[in-house]
């Protein structure tokens, strides 16, 4: 087994998120305890509780998905005994990347749940609602997202924010940029082209304000170099080195997030077997399009980190 981690984004949340977690380990607790403290705010009991509406606020969902990775990973190291360089690489879906890092020693816990907090405050005020939108593209190919997003840009702002996997692309920009390049992949004979029920913009042009805040709370921000190399959403390649890794956590606000051609990379590296710590199985179920003959692990429930301890022995 050569294996990578690789920690989810938005779209992953659930009420009840890391419960099981944080009443059968008390390494679990511990984390969520500890991002409650840095927050200064009871967000384990959001994600125990809901309701899924304050639960679904962007920056309630980053820190709470971050900490549901990072729990699930220091009950596999603590209580089981694969640490995180079990793996050849680790990678994050958009906000997932940071909770790569924390999970890889190269930020702490406080900090990680701290940027996360002030990127999705950022990322939510950089855009008044309603003049940014996001669309999924299903069953598109890459080329029918550009010329897409061509006849999108003859509208307003509109960029390919996720290439998530084969088939599955999602456009970001100006609201009647977006819409148009939505009617545009319709005519293409896209199988499907939806409006997405997204509070903004995220990953285009528009975000720059968020990426401007990025900039300067990562400015104070020492980063170590990663215990293993993180195939980070900018370059869809490993870095390990701390400068770049932070010039690229700013560069994703705004930036395409290359998770397809992260995991072909990988695969194409012999990593066979990919495991997702937290919550959902959202990159387990996407990964079933990207590449074929690797295995899929959503690491999710005390069951699910025991079984795959077992099966490294």
């Amino acid at each position: 087994m050569t294996l990578a981690f690789t920690f989810p984004g938005q779209g992953s949340q659930s009420v009840g998120m890391g419960k099981d977690l944080y009443d059968a380990f008390p390494t679990a607790k511990a984390v969520f305890e500890e991002v409650d403290d840095a927050l200064s705010q009871k967000l384990s009991g959001l994600m125990f509780e809901g309701p899924m509406e304050e639960l679904t606020l962007t920056a309630n969902t980053q820190p709470a998905l971050m900490a549901c990775s990072i729990a699930a990973m220091r009950v596999l190291d603590k209580e089981f005994g694969v640490a995180v360089d079990a793996a050849k690489y680790v990678a994050g879906h958009s906000l997932g990347e940071y909770s790569a890092l924390c999970a890889a020693g190269s930020l702490d816990l406080r900090q990680t749940a701290l940027l996360l907090r002030l990127r999705g405050n950022a990322m939510q005020s950089a855009v008044p609602v309603g003049v940014g939108a996001m669309a999924a593209l299903l069953g598109a190919s890459m080329q029918d997202a550009e010329t897409a997003v061509e006849a999108g840009a003859a509208v307003g702002m509109c960029q390919i924010a996720n290439d998530n996997a084969t088939g599955q692309v999602v456009l970001s920009g100006e609201t009647p940029a977006v819409e148009a390049a939505a009617a545009a992949a319709r005519e293409l004979g896209v199988r499907k082209a939806v409006i997405l029920p997204v509070s903004a913009p995220f990953h285009c042009n528009l975000m720059q304000p968020a990426a401007d805040a990025m900039a300067e709370a990562l400015a104070d921000v020492e980063l170590s170099a990663p215990a293993v190399p993180v195939v980070n959403n900018v370059t869809a390649s490993p870095i390990s080195d701390p400068e770049q890794l932070k010039a690229d956590l700013i560069s994703q606000v705004t930036g395409r997030v290359r998770w397809r051609e992260s995991i072909e990379w990988m695969a194409g590296d012999g990593i066979d077997t990919f495991a997702e710590p937290g919550t959902g199985k959202v990159l387990t179920v996407m990964l079933r399009r990207i590449v074929k003959g690797v295995d899929g692990k959503a690491l999710n429930s005390p069951e699910s980190l025991e079984e795959f301890a077992k099966s490294r022995e």
